[in-house]
């Protein structure tokens, strides 16, 4: 699985990590995807209602409106995205504990890294993350 990622789009969950400190900021991810390639358009930025500076929960209402406005905009929710702020940019046994959707994609950030991840069969599997100009 490839993810691509505009610049812009990863600049601004870095600016969202950094801001949520000493929390995790967390979001939407909404684009389109063809097979093994997903390309991410929008961010759908969340509320994180987990009480634990260490782990997220996307308020519910969040994300009934992010699945509106991505079929709004002729795009689907293709995956999440969230920050490790003392942690590795890899999924946590919270995140795989709270991981459900097959196919879905995680983003994960920290203050010096980012990457991609696809939840599939039970595990987490890397995924390239590919970012561009546009």
């Amino acid at each position: 699985m490839r993810l691509h990622l505009p610049e812009g789009l990863k600049a601004r969950i870095a600016f969202e990590a950094r801001a949520a400190l000493p929390g995790e900021c967390c979001g939407l991810l909404l684009g389109r995807r063809d097979g093994e390639e997903a390309v991410a358009a929008a961010l759908h930025p969340a509320r994180n209602l987990a009480t634990r500076a260490d782990r997220f929960e996307i308020a519910p209402e969040d994300h009934f409106a992010a699945v509106k406005r991505a079929r709004a905009e002729g795009l689907i929710v293709i995956g999440c995205y969230h920050s490790h702020p003392h942690g590795a940019a890899a999924p946590s046994a919270a995140d795989l504990a709270g991981a459900s959707e097959e196919g879905f994609l995680w983003l994960i950030a920290t203050p010096d890294a980012m990457a991609a991840f696809i939840y599939s069969r039970g595990r987490f599997e890397g995924a390239d993350l590919v970012t561009s100009s546009s």
